[in-house]
């Protein structure tokens, strides 16, 4: 929720200030006939702010050294192609085939129970190169001018390219994710038609519905039962 009152709630404002001041006049209609066409084609530039969520195990205070683990959001890049098959007047279906860089931290808190009851804290960076695969449905509003407004939903399959699920890794402890991901998403933006295109600021919401983690028995995976992904992005597509 913080996500979304950090960018959703400045968005929306920006928007509707921009709807007040076009409605003081009458402005020229740009690309008149663009929704006449039955399939658009165009490109998403986005940035991601991709986190866990985390399943521990039932005893975790009381297993090895581990007192507790906290996922933590990096931010990461998207870069996708759009397709556009318009269905009727106010509803669309979208492939954007995409690839996503991403970086996802868990922090682990460890407790030692010697003479000094010391504690530390450990980071482990998990990077992820997603090839993912997305279809949302898109329900438009009526066009006012040269704007209208939209709200999408859809499932998304993704494939982690830099996936380490069967990588050994005897000199170092890393977290293992599993090489497939899938989950449903769902998001609001709104359309601008330009001169020459349209532009579309967006916040979608992607959750995770398959658990990713490969337990191999190590120290960082066994306080855990599940990881799921979680990611907020912010994307503008150019069509």
């Amino acid at each position: 929720m913080k996500i979304f009152k950090k960018y959703l709630f400045p968005l929306v404002i920006v928007m509707l200030s921009v709807f007040q001041s076009s409605g003081q006049k009458r402005q020229v209609m740009n690309l008149p006939k663009y929704d006449r066409a039955k399939i658009h084609f165009g490109f998403e530039l986005g940035l991601n702010i991709s986190k866990f969520r985390i399943q521990p195990v039932a005893d975790l205070r009381i297993r090895d050294t581990v007192y507790s683990v906290t996922p933590r959001g990096t931010s990461g890049l998207n870069l996708g192609i759009i397709s556009n098959l318009k269905l009727g007047e106010y509803f669309d279906l979208r492939f954007i085939p995409a690839l996503a860089f991403t970086q996802r931290n868990l922090e682990y808190t460890m407790v030692y129970t010697d003479s000094n009851f010391s504690h530390e804290t450990i980071t482990k960076q998990v990077e992820s190169t997603y090839l993912e695969f997305p279809f949302d449905l898109k329900f438009k509003s009526a066009r006012i001018d040269n704007y209208r407004v939209y709200v999408l939903a859809g499932w998304k399959y993704a494939i982690d390219m830099v996936s380490q699920a069967k990588v050994l890794a005897k000199d170092k402890e890393i977290v293992k994710l599993s090489r497939h991901d899938n989950g449903y998403e769902i998001g609001v933006g709104f359309d601008f038609y330009m001169t020459y295109f349209k532009f579309s600021p967006e916040l979608k919401m992607y959750n995770g519905l398959k658990n990713l983690l490969v337990q191999d028995g190590r120290r960082f995976s066994n306080p855990l039962e599940g990881l799921y992904s979680k990611a907020f992005v912010i994307s503008f597509t150019f069509e």
